[in-house]
């Protein structure tokens, strides 16, 4: 393995973080903030070391699958120690676990938060806090290859290490094609919604913010209260369409802009998404009223709606605290938690296409019962699924679920409750924020031990490079 191709990716990575750096650093001068310095000096520790490969590395062309794997998980853990470092630097509530913490939090789009005073952030720190889980929504890899030439074969590798076999079923085109399309509705969605919380009356820096929460799928508001803060009807059911199509393929939803096929009123697997979606709200909803939870019913379905779609598609926002909500609804959000919205989006979590997946498998070994001798395909949406990819999905769910165990077990021990503990390891892996107990909706992790902050991050790193890619990296030996 050559470890000058991989330097030379990760130096990319981090001249796009310190892209960022700088301009948070330029709105905390603005403003006269105490963070500027703090930024100011990460942006410059992160510009340097990006520079250095670009200059000093010779640049390979070729690279293999197991330096394009390399990069991508590396070029995830060098991103989040730069991403930790104006958090160091600033102070506070930011101790080194929590710094981290925050840091893997926002670049996995998790949104967890260590803060119990969002709002005592200087506005530059708080444009960092929302970027990094802008830069991690599409991927801190994806951004950098965007810039490669489209012969080059580190664009290749890397595009297939840094995206999941399911999720390029849905892509027809090349793979400049295909990163094209990802930052036109990523950018797209971002601009759209950031001008619709603005004729809300949401002041331009809010809307900035929510909307790049929105898009990755985060979770990180402006707001102690998230989006409870701004008591906005209207702000809910914009933030909540927004949600929705964050958790959709981003591929079907350009070919329903430009016309074609596959496109999101056509794909079964996303009629069947929402049908689920719109199941889950409903019930929890009417639960909410019936329970007395709520005095009407519109006021059931906009807190019930908005929570099940937020952790449904791993946003992690809330309008209401599920804490004391009753236990129907939090089992509701609880399957939601695990399940998770689409390939192919900013969502985190098992993805529901390998739920789809799993029990269209159920179905076709059912009808080889009947039929022993019978051929029967796995179809999604008119596609054979390959007997390789229907094993992967089963060894997926059941390896994501026995860490969901694991994780469990080891908060457990730590003498942290059950609910607490479970739901911590669900929302971590799935990369959707808040759980029940003490890191409810609007709670936080703040009070959970360092050593438990240190396992969720690593939980939220395994659940972002969907497990495999993270446990690649210590099983180099193998690799000989």
């Amino acid at each position: 393995m050559r470890k000058e191709a991989i330097i030379k990716q990760v130096g990319r990575i981090l001249l796009f973080n310190s892209l960022f750096l700088f301009i948070s650093f330029f709105i905390s001068l603005f403003l006269h903030e105490p963070s500027a310095a703090s930024l100011l000096f990460s942006a410059f520790i992160t510009l340097i070391f990006g520079v250095f490969p670009m200059i000093f590395v010779p640049r390979i062309t070729e690279i293999n699958f197991r330096e394009g794997m390399m990069t991508v998980v590396l070029g995830w853990l060098v991103t989040c120690v730069a991403g930790a470092l104006p958090y160091i630097m600033y102070g506070h509530e930011f101790s080194l676990a929590n710094a981290w913490f925050e840091s893997v939090s926002g670049y996995t789009t998790t949104g967890s938060t260590i803060l119990n005073n969002i709002e005592a952030l200087p506005k530059g720190l708080l444009f960092w806090r929302s970027s990094t889980h802008w830069i991690g929504g599409i991927g801190v890899v994806l951004f950098t290859i965007l810039i490669l030439p489209e012969s080059s074969t580190e664009r290749i590798v890397l595009l297939n290490t840094e995206i999941s076999d399911l999720a390029k079923m849905n892509f027809k085109y090349r793979s400049k094609k295909v990163l094209i399309i990802l930052a036109v509705v990523y950018v797209g969605l971002t601009i759209l919604e950031t001008v619709a919380l603005r004729l809300t009356g949401m002041n331009l820096f809010d809307s900035i913010n929510q909307s790049f929460a929105t898009i990755a799928t985060g979770g990180f508001s402006t707001k102690n209260a998230s989006i409870a803060g701004f008591n906005s009807p209207v702000v809910d059911v914009i933030i909540m369409v927004f949600m929705v199509l964050s958790g959709l393929h981003f591929g079907l939803i350009f070919n329903t802009i430009l016309g074609k096929s596959p496109n999101i009123f056509k794909s079964k697997i996303v009629q069947a998404f929402i049908g689920v979606l719109v199941i889950g709200v409903t019930i929890a909803s009417l639960k909410l009223y019936f329970e007395g939870v709520y005095d009407n019913l519109p006021d059931a379905f906009r807190y019930g709606a908005f929570q099940v779609i937020s952790v449904g598609t791993t946003t992690g926002f809330a309008n209401a605290d599920s804490k004391n909500w009753p236990p129907l609804a939090q089992i509701i959000i609880i399957y939601f938690t695990i399940q998770c919205a689409m390939v192919g989006s900013t969502s985190g979590g098992m993805k529901f296409d390998r739920v789809y997946i799993f029990f269209k498998s159920i179905k076709k070994q059912i009808k080889l019962l009947k039929h022993p001798r019978a051929i029967v395909n796995l179809k999604v949406d008119g596609r054979i699924v390959s007997s390789e990819m229907e094993m992967r999905v089963k060894t997926f769910i059941v390896f994501y679920l026995f860490i969901v165990l694991a994780v469990t077990i080891i908060l457990s021990a730590m003498n942290i409750d059950l609910m607490t503990a479970f739901s911590a390891s669900i929302a971590t892996i799935g990369n959707v924020g808040p759980g029940f107990g003490d890191v409810s909706s609007l709670g936080n992790f703040s009070s959970l031990p360092d050593a438990a902050k240190y396992v969720l991050s690593i939980n939220m790193l395994l659940g972002r490079l969907e497990i495999f890619s993270f446990i690649s990296l210590f099983a180099l030996d193998s690799w000989k």
